[in-house]
Protein backbone atom coordinates (compact mmCIF):
# COMPACT_ATOMS: atom_id res chain seq x y z
CA UNK A 1 0.00 0.00 0.00
CA UNK A 2 3.27 2.76 1.06
CA UNK A 3 4.60 1.75 -2.29
CA UNK A 4 1.27 2.39 -4.41
CA UNK A 5 0.92 5.42 -2.50
CA UNK A 6 4.65 6.37 -3.08
CA UNK A 7 3.93 5.92 -6.79
CA UNK A 8 1.12 8.04 -7.17
CA UNK A 9 2.63 10.76 -5.70
CA UNK A 10 5.66 10.67 -7.77
CA UNK A 11 3.48 10.12 -11.00
CA UNK A 12 1.43 13.13 -9.34
CA UNK A 13 5.14 15.41 -9.55
CA UNK A 14 6.04 14.50 -12.53
CA UNK A 15 2.94 15.12 -14.18
CA UNK A 16 2.49 18.79 -12.43
CA UNK A 17 6.00 19.14 -13.82
CA UNK A 18 4.61 18.93 -17.41
CA UNK A 19 1.87 20.98 -16.96
CA UNK A 20 4.49 23.93 -15.72
CA UNK A 21 4.83 27.43 -17.09
CA UNK A 22 8.30 26.93 -18.44
CA UNK A 23 7.19 23.03 -20.10
CA UNK A 24 3.92 25.07 -21.65
CA UNK A 25 6.53 28.31 -23.14
CA UNK A 26 8.71 25.35 -24.68
CA UNK A 27 5.75 24.07 -26.12
CA UNK A 28 4.63 26.83 -27.86
CA UNK A 29 1.31 27.14 -24.85
CA UNK A 30 2.17 31.14 -24.57
CA UNK A 31 -1.67 31.30 -22.87
CA UNK A 32 -1.01 28.73 -20.72
CA UNK A 33 2.60 29.80 -19.59
CA UNK A 34 1.52 33.77 -18.93
CA UNK A 35 -1.86 31.99 -16.51
CA UNK A 36 0.66 29.67 -14.80
CA UNK A 37 3.04 32.01 -14.56
CA UNK A 38 0.70 35.12 -13.12
CA UNK A 39 -0.72 32.61 -10.78
CA UNK A 40 2.90 31.93 -9.60
CA UNK A 41 3.63 35.18 -9.21
CA UNK A 42 0.96 36.42 -7.36
CA UNK A 43 1.99 33.96 -4.40
CA UNK A 44 5.87 34.84 -4.51
CA UNK A 45 6.68 38.13 -6.71
CA UNK A 46 9.73 37.32 -6.43
CA UNK A 47 9.76 34.39 -8.01
CA UNK A 48 12.48 35.57 -11.24
CA UNK A 49 11.89 31.63 -13.27
CA UNK A 50 7.88 32.70 -13.23
CA UNK A 51 8.76 36.58 -13.91
CA UNK A 52 10.61 35.23 -17.22
CA UNK A 53 8.01 33.02 -18.33
CA UNK A 54 6.19 35.62 -18.33
CA UNK A 55 7.87 38.46 -20.18
CA UNK A 56 8.83 35.79 -22.77
CA UNK A 57 4.98 34.61 -22.89
CA UNK A 58 3.71 38.28 -22.81
CA UNK A 59 6.33 39.82 -25.56
CA UNK A 60 5.59 36.56 -27.74
CA UNK A 61 1.34 36.83 -27.74
CA UNK A 62 1.43 40.51 -28.02
CA UNK A 63 3.71 40.20 -31.24
CA UNK A 64 1.40 37.70 -32.43
CA UNK A 65 -1.80 39.63 -32.02
CA UNK A 66 -0.66 42.92 -33.40
CA UNK A 67 0.86 40.43 -36.27
CA UNK A 68 -2.14 39.34 -37.01
CA UNK A 69 -4.08 43.01 -36.37
CA UNK A 70 -1.57 44.19 -38.72
CA UNK A 71 -3.11 41.71 -41.73
CA UNK A 72 -6.48 41.61 -41.28
CA UNK A 73 -6.32 46.17 -41.65
CA UNK A 74 -4.06 45.35 -44.44
CA UNK A 75 -6.58 43.24 -46.13
CA UNK A 76 -9.23 45.61 -45.77
CA UNK A 77 -12.36 43.21 -45.47
CA UNK A 78 -15.83 44.22 -43.71
CA UNK A 79 -16.02 41.03 -42.14
CA UNK A 80 -12.48 41.18 -40.52
CA UNK A 81 -13.65 44.03 -37.67
CA UNK A 82 -14.71 40.50 -35.52
CA UNK A 83 -11.78 39.42 -35.36
CA UNK A 84 -10.54 42.88 -34.90
CA UNK A 85 -12.12 43.72 -32.30
CA UNK A 86 -11.67 40.57 -30.37
CA UNK A 87 -7.95 40.49 -30.76
CA UNK A 88 -7.80 43.83 -29.24
CA UNK A 89 -10.47 42.69 -26.24
CA UNK A 90 -7.96 39.60 -25.81
CA UNK A 91 -5.06 42.28 -25.70
CA UNK A 92 -7.41 44.15 -23.12
CA UNK A 93 -7.86 41.26 -21.09
CA UNK A 94 -4.29 40.08 -21.50
CA UNK A 95 -2.73 43.47 -20.09
CA UNK A 96 -5.14 43.92 -17.26
CA UNK A 97 -4.59 40.13 -16.48
CA UNK A 98 -0.20 40.99 -16.23
CA UNK A 99 -0.36 44.22 -14.46
CA UNK A 100 -2.31 42.55 -11.53
CA UNK A 101 1.54 41.40 -10.39
CA UNK A 102 3.79 43.88 -12.46
CA UNK A 103 6.31 44.98 -11.59
CA UNK A 104 8.09 42.27 -12.17
CA UNK A 105 11.58 41.72 -10.92
CA UNK A 106 13.74 40.56 -14.10
CA UNK A 107 17.79 40.43 -14.09
CA UNK A 108 17.86 42.21 -11.13
CA UNK A 109 16.26 44.92 -13.56
CA UNK A 110 12.47 46.30 -12.09
CA UNK A 111 9.86 45.91 -15.20
CA UNK A 112 6.37 47.39 -15.88
CA UNK A 113 5.05 47.40 -19.45
CA UNK A 114 3.87 50.46 -20.62
CA UNK A 115 -0.12 50.91 -20.84
CA UNK A 116 -1.61 50.55 -24.12
CA UNK A 117 -5.48 52.01 -24.35
CA UNK A 118 -6.99 49.63 -26.45
CA UNK A 119 -10.67 50.72 -25.84
CA UNK A 120 -11.05 53.49 -28.86
CA UNK A 121 -10.29 50.71 -31.39
CA UNK A 122 -12.03 48.38 -29.75
CA UNK A 123 -15.15 50.49 -29.59
CA UNK A 124 -14.68 51.42 -33.62
CA UNK A 125 -13.99 47.93 -34.47
CA UNK A 126 -17.57 46.65 -32.69
CA UNK A 127 -19.20 49.32 -34.25
CA UNK A 128 -18.01 48.62 -37.48
CA UNK A 129 -18.94 44.62 -36.89
CA UNK A 130 -22.04 45.91 -36.11
CA UNK A 131 -22.38 47.01 -39.33
CA UNK A 132 -21.09 44.61 -41.58
CA UNK A 133 -23.29 41.80 -39.22
CA UNK A 134 -26.32 43.80 -39.89
CA UNK A 135 -26.20 44.64 -43.84
CA UNK A 136 -24.52 40.75 -44.14
CA UNK A 137 -28.31 39.72 -42.43
CA UNK A 138 -30.08 42.16 -45.05
CA UNK A 139 -28.21 40.05 -47.57
CA UNK A 140 -29.11 37.36 -46.56
CA UNK A 141 -32.69 37.79 -46.12
CA UNK A 142 -32.80 38.49 -50.10
CA UNK A 143 -31.48 34.80 -50.79
CA UNK A 144 -34.71 33.70 -49.59
CA UNK A 145 -34.27 30.21 -47.97
CA UNK A 146 -34.64 28.28 -44.75
CA UNK A 147 -30.80 28.56 -43.98
CA UNK A 148 -29.82 31.91 -45.24
CA UNK A 149 -32.73 32.97 -42.67
CA UNK A 150 -31.61 31.22 -39.75
CA UNK A 151 -27.71 32.63 -40.65
CA UNK A 152 -29.57 36.46 -41.16
CA UNK A 153 -30.72 35.84 -37.14
CA UNK A 154 -27.60 35.14 -36.02
CA UNK A 155 -26.07 38.00 -38.00
CA UNK A 156 -28.76 40.61 -36.82
CA UNK A 157 -28.47 39.14 -32.86
CA UNK A 158 -24.83 39.43 -33.05
CA UNK A 159 -25.47 43.08 -34.18
CA UNK A 160 -27.32 44.23 -31.70
CA UNK A 161 -25.19 42.37 -29.08
CA UNK A 162 -22.42 45.07 -30.11
CA UNK A 163 -24.59 48.22 -30.52
CA UNK A 164 -27.77 47.35 -29.74
CA UNK A 165 -29.76 50.14 -31.29
CA UNK A 166 -30.09 50.06 -34.97
CA UNK A 167 -33.54 51.37 -36.17
CA UNK A 168 -35.95 48.22 -36.83
CA UNK A 169 -32.47 45.23 -35.49
CA UNK A 170 -35.87 43.63 -32.83
CA UNK A 171 -38.17 43.59 -35.95
CA UNK A 172 -35.49 42.27 -38.36
CA UNK A 173 -34.58 39.44 -36.00
CA UNK A 174 -38.01 38.21 -35.36
CA UNK A 175 -38.94 37.97 -39.20
CA UNK A 176 -35.41 36.19 -39.71
CA UNK A 177 -36.01 34.02 -36.85
CA UNK A 178 -40.10 33.42 -38.42
CA UNK A 179 -38.79 32.48 -41.79
CA UNK A 180 -35.95 30.43 -40.78
CA UNK A 181 -38.20 28.19 -38.44
CA UNK A 182 -40.10 24.86 -39.81
CA UNK A 183 -43.34 23.87 -38.83
CA UNK A 184 -44.95 20.35 -38.66
CA UNK A 185 -48.19 19.63 -38.38
CA UNK A 186 -49.08 16.28 -37.19
CA UNK A 187 -52.36 15.22 -38.79
CA UNK A 188 -54.13 12.13 -37.94
CA UNK A 189 -56.30 10.20 -41.07
CA UNK A 190 -58.94 7.31 -40.21
CA UNK A 191 -59.02 4.78 -43.78
CA UNK A 192 -60.54 2.07 -41.96
CA UNK A 193 -64.23 0.84 -42.41
CA UNK A 194 -64.44 1.56 -38.30
CA UNK A 195 -64.83 5.30 -37.52
CA UNK A 196 -63.68 6.91 -33.56
CA UNK A 197 -65.07 9.73 -31.62
CA UNK A 198 -63.25 12.95 -32.21
CA UNK A 199 -62.10 12.81 -28.64
CA UNK A 200 -60.30 9.56 -29.51
CA UNK A 201 -58.48 11.57 -32.30
CA UNK A 202 -57.42 14.33 -30.28
CA UNK A 203 -56.10 11.63 -26.97
CA UNK A 204 -54.03 10.18 -29.69
CA UNK A 205 -52.19 13.25 -30.91
CA UNK A 206 -52.23 14.75 -27.09
CA UNK A 207 -47.93 15.04 -28.03
CA UNK A 208 -45.57 16.71 -25.43
CA UNK A 209 -45.01 19.41 -28.43
CA UNK A 210 -42.54 21.59 -26.29
CA UNK A 211 -40.10 18.12 -25.75
CA UNK A 212 -40.07 18.13 -29.72
CA UNK A 213 -39.36 21.68 -30.13
CA UNK A 214 -35.67 22.40 -31.05
CA UNK A 215 -34.41 26.19 -31.85
CA UNK A 216 -35.56 26.01 -35.48
CA UNK A 217 -38.19 23.48 -35.76
CA UNK A 218 -41.66 23.71 -34.20
CA UNK A 219 -44.17 20.99 -33.87
CA UNK A 220 -47.99 21.89 -34.18
CA UNK A 221 -51.05 19.12 -34.40
CA UNK A 222 -53.51 22.06 -35.65
CA UNK A 223 -53.85 23.95 -38.65
CA UNK A 224 -52.71 27.57 -37.36
CA UNK A 225 -54.55 29.38 -40.07
CA UNK A 226 -53.83 32.49 -42.34
CA UNK A 227 -50.59 32.62 -44.05
CA UNK A 228 -49.10 30.02 -42.24
CA UNK A 229 -47.33 27.56 -43.82
CA UNK A 230 -45.90 23.83 -42.98
CA UNK A 231 -42.74 22.46 -43.99
CA UNK A 232 -43.37 19.08 -43.25
CA UNK A 233 -46.57 17.14 -42.27
CA UNK A 234 -46.25 13.95 -40.26
CA UNK A 235 -49.15 11.85 -41.16
CA UNK A 236 -50.32 9.03 -38.85
CA UNK A 237 -52.73 7.30 -40.77
CA UNK A 238 -54.93 4.61 -39.49
CA UNK A 239 -55.69 2.31 -42.13
CA UNK A 240 -57.38 -0.94 -41.01
CA UNK A 241 -58.95 -1.90 -37.43
CA UNK A 242 -59.57 -5.53 -37.05
CA UNK A 243 -62.31 -6.56 -33.85
CA UNK A 244 -62.76 -10.09 -33.60
CA UNK A 245 -66.25 -11.78 -33.05
CA UNK A 246 -67.53 -12.36 -29.64
CA UNK A 247 -66.49 -15.49 -28.92
CA UNK A 248 -66.97 -18.06 -25.78
CA UNK A 249 -65.15 -21.90 -25.14
CA UNK A 250 -66.99 -23.89 -22.35
CA UNK A 251 -64.32 -26.27 -21.13
CA UNK A 252 -64.98 -28.79 -18.74
CA UNK A 253 -63.43 -31.01 -15.83
CA UNK A 254 -64.36 -33.24 -13.37
CA UNK A 255 -62.46 -32.63 -9.75
CA UNK A 256 -61.92 -35.87 -7.64
CA UNK A 257 -60.84 -35.14 -3.90
CA UNK A 258 -60.93 -38.09 -1.02
CA UNK A 259 -61.89 -36.17 2.83
CA UNK A 260 -61.97 -37.79 6.15
CA UNK A 261 -65.29 -39.28 7.15
CA UNK A 262 -65.25 -40.18 10.25
CA UNK A 263 -62.99 -43.88 11.74
CA UNK A 264 -64.07 -47.21 12.55
CA UNK A 265 -62.41 -49.43 15.99
CA UNK A 266 -60.16 -52.23 15.23
CA UNK A 267 -61.22 -55.36 16.35
CA UNK A 268 -59.29 -58.85 17.56
CA UNK A 269 -60.13 -61.97 16.05
CA UNK A 270 -62.82 -62.46 19.15
CA UNK A 271 -64.49 -59.27 17.68
CA UNK A 272 -63.25 -57.06 20.68
CA UNK A 273 -62.05 -53.76 20.33
CA UNK A 274 -58.05 -53.91 20.33
CA UNK A 275 -55.89 -51.61 22.84
CA UNK A 276 -52.85 -49.91 22.93
CA UNK A 277 -50.34 -50.05 24.98
CA UNK A 278 -52.09 -47.06 26.96
CA UNK A 279 -55.82 -48.88 26.97
CA UNK A 280 -57.10 -46.55 24.46
CA UNK A 281 -59.37 -48.05 21.83
CA UNK A 282 -57.39 -48.44 18.78
CA UNK A 283 -59.21 -46.24 15.39
CA UNK A 284 -58.60 -46.26 11.89
CA UNK A 285 -59.70 -42.80 9.73
CA UNK A 286 -62.45 -43.56 7.10
CA UNK A 287 -62.12 -41.36 3.80
CA UNK A 288 -64.84 -40.98 1.05
CA UNK A 289 -64.25 -38.99 -2.49
CA UNK A 290 -65.81 -36.11 -3.40
CA UNK A 291 -66.63 -35.42 -6.82
CA UNK A 292 -67.56 -32.31 -8.95
CA UNK A 293 -68.00 -31.04 -12.37
CA UNK A 294 -66.66 -27.51 -12.90
CA UNK A 295 -67.70 -25.84 -15.98
CA UNK A 296 -65.85 -22.93 -17.26
CA UNK A 297 -66.91 -20.26 -20.11
CA UNK A 298 -63.68 -18.17 -21.34
CA UNK A 299 -65.31 -15.24 -23.49
CA UNK A 300 -62.31 -13.24 -25.57
CA UNK A 301 -62.73 -10.53 -27.99
CA UNK A 302 -59.54 -8.97 -29.58
CA UNK A 303 -58.64 -5.66 -31.27
CA UNK A 304 -55.58 -4.71 -33.93
CA UNK A 305 -54.98 -1.60 -35.38
CA UNK A 306 -52.47 -1.19 -37.92
CA UNK A 307 -51.12 2.02 -39.72
CA UNK A 308 -48.40 4.02 -40.70
CA UNK A 309 -46.74 7.25 -39.64
CA UNK A 310 -45.23 8.81 -42.67
CA UNK A 311 -42.79 12.23 -42.94
CA UNK A 312 -43.68 14.42 -45.67
CA UNK A 313 -41.40 17.53 -46.77
CA UNK A 314 -43.03 20.03 -49.12
CA UNK A 315 -40.02 21.97 -50.67
CA UNK A 316 -39.30 19.71 -52.37
CA UNK A 317 -42.39 17.24 -52.19
CA UNK A 318 -41.12 13.93 -51.16
CA UNK A 319 -41.71 11.52 -48.75
CA UNK A 320 -38.93 11.19 -46.11
CA UNK A 321 -39.69 8.73 -44.09
CA UNK A 322 -42.14 6.05 -43.11
CA UNK A 323 -43.00 3.73 -40.53
CA UNK A 324 -45.47 0.66 -39.35
CA UNK A 325 -47.12 1.06 -35.88
CA UNK A 326 -49.45 -0.71 -34.27
CA UNK A 327 -51.31 -0.91 -31.53
CA UNK A 328 -53.77 -4.29 -29.55
CA UNK A 329 -56.41 -4.87 -27.15
CA UNK A 330 -57.95 -8.23 -25.46
CA UNK A 331 -60.59 -8.65 -23.66
CA UNK A 332 -60.74 -12.09 -21.29
CA UNK A 333 -63.55 -13.12 -18.78
CA UNK A 334 -63.46 -16.66 -17.17
CA UNK A 335 -66.26 -17.73 -15.34
CA UNK A 336 -67.12 -21.08 -13.79
CA UNK A 337 -70.06 -23.50 -12.65
CA UNK A 338 -69.92 -25.84 -9.94
CA UNK A 339 -71.94 -29.18 -10.62
CA UNK A 340 -71.59 -31.67 -7.62
CA UNK A 341 -70.12 -31.72 -4.23
CA UNK A 342 -68.25 -27.72 -4.59
CA UNK A 343 -65.84 -29.40 -1.75
CA UNK A 344 -64.16 -31.12 -3.91
CA UNK A 345 -62.51 -27.99 -4.98
CA UNK A 346 -59.42 -25.98 -4.18
CA UNK A 347 -59.69 -22.67 -3.42
CA UNK A 348 -58.61 -21.25 -7.22
CA UNK A 349 -61.24 -23.18 -8.64
CA UNK A 350 -63.84 -22.00 -5.72
CA UNK A 351 -63.11 -18.83 -6.67
CA UNK A 352 -63.75 -19.55 -10.18
CA UNK A 353 -67.08 -20.10 -9.40
CA UNK A 354 -67.87 -16.68 -8.03
CA UNK A 355 -67.62 -14.87 -11.81
CA UNK A 356 -70.25 -14.45 -13.43
CA UNK A 357 -70.71 -14.64 -17.69
CA UNK A 358 -70.28 -10.83 -18.28
CA UNK A 359 -71.55 -8.77 -21.04
CA UNK A 360 -69.13 -8.68 -24.19
CA UNK A 361 -67.59 -4.51 -25.02
CA UNK A 362 -69.04 -3.37 -28.15
CA UNK A 363 -66.49 -2.80 -30.86
CA UNK A 364 -65.95 0.72 -30.28
CA UNK A 365 -64.82 0.03 -26.89
CA UNK A 366 -62.51 -2.41 -28.26
CA UNK A 367 -60.91 0.18 -30.34
CA UNK A 368 -60.86 2.95 -27.11
CA UNK A 369 -58.84 0.38 -25.24
CA UNK A 370 -55.90 0.61 -28.07
CA UNK A 371 -55.64 4.29 -27.42
CA UNK A 372 -52.91 4.36 -24.69
CA UNK A 373 -50.46 1.48 -26.77
CA UNK A 374 -51.19 2.88 -30.00
CA UNK A 375 -50.63 6.97 -28.31
CA UNK A 376 -46.95 5.37 -27.45
CA UNK A 377 -46.37 4.09 -30.91
CA UNK A 378 -47.35 7.11 -32.23
CA UNK A 379 -45.13 9.00 -29.73
CA UNK A 380 -42.31 6.70 -30.44
CA UNK A 381 -42.32 7.26 -34.08
CA UNK A 382 -42.85 10.92 -33.91
CA UNK A 383 -39.59 11.19 -31.53
CA UNK A 384 -37.81 8.91 -33.85
CA UNK A 385 -38.45 11.22 -37.07
CA UNK A 386 -37.04 14.05 -35.66
CA UNK A 387 -33.89 13.57 -37.39
CA UNK A 388 -35.08 13.69 -40.80
CA UNK A 389 -36.41 17.39 -39.75
CA UNK A 390 -34.58 20.42 -40.08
Amino acid sequence: MKKLVSLLFILAMILAGCGSSKKQLEKGNYEAALDKAVRQLRKDSRDSKQAAVLDRSFKLLNDQDNERLRFLKLEGKPANWDEIYLINKRLSDRQSMVRTVTPINLNGQSIEYPYMDYMPEMVAAKKKSADFYFGHGNELMKVGTKDSYRQAFYEFARAKEYVGDYEGIDSRIEESKFRGMSRVLITLQNTSAIQFPKEFEQDLLSIDLPRLNSEWVEYHTEDLGGNTQFDYYENVVVRTIGVSPDQSMQRDSVIKRQVEDGYSYELDKNGNVRKDTAGNDIKTKKYKTLQCALVETVQTKACQIDGTVEVIQMNPNKVVKKDPIGARSAFENVSARAIGDAGALNAYQLEKTKTQVVPFPSDEEMVLRCSESLKQAINGAVQNNRRFIN
